[in-house]
């Protein structure tokens, strides 16, 4: 269960943790997604996790780029859990590249060679292997792009209105 804890955002006002959070991920796949997501920012790219994409998928964590490019970070917290999931093939179409996260103690030798590799834990992360280019179609990546700020906005606005009801 996710600890809460209290943040104070730059607008002053204090949130509950646990509305950003919502409980499907394990511990490990939570600090590797922060690992992750402070590689992408360390880059340059703007991060959103759990993004609900057309196909009714949700990608673990989509990266918006400087200049467009969509990232999707599929995050494998261990080997059951890369096993159990084949469902990442259906994010190469929304996305120019697909990268799988993992944490350290997961073999990187078990990650699909057509995908590039992220090894994360909670304070920070290295890209193993770079993802093939893929590029999206302008009107998918139009339509992407948009649900990615929209989405990114509406979790702002939640933060400082509690109970805001989000959209799925």
């Amino acid at each position: 269960m996710a600890r809460s804890v209290s943040l104070y955002v730059t607008t002053g006002v204090s949130v509950d943790s646990e509305r950003l959070v919502d409980g499907r991920q394990s511990e490990t796949a939570l600090l590797v997604a922060r690992g992750a997501r402070r590689l992408l920012r360390g880059l340059g790219y703007a991060t959103v996790v759990e993004m609900p994409l057309p196909s009714g998928r949700r990608a673990d964590l989509m990266a918006l780029g400087p200049d467009g490019e969509l990232l999707v970070v599929e995050i494998k917290s261990s080997l059951a859990d890369f096993r159990a999931d084949h469902k990442w093939r259906d994010y190469r179409a929304h996305c120019d590249r697909l990268f799988f996260a993992i944490p350290e103690t997961l073999d990187p030798a078990i990650m699909p060679e057509d995908a590039g590799l992220i090894v994360a834990d909670a304070w920070g992360a290295a890209a193993l292997r770079e993802a093939p280019l893929h590029k999206l179609a302008p009107a998918t990546r139009r339509a992407l792009t948009l649900r990615f700020a929209a989405l990114a906005a509406d979790r702002l606005h939640a933060l400082v209105d509690p109970g805001l009801a989000l959209p799925e």
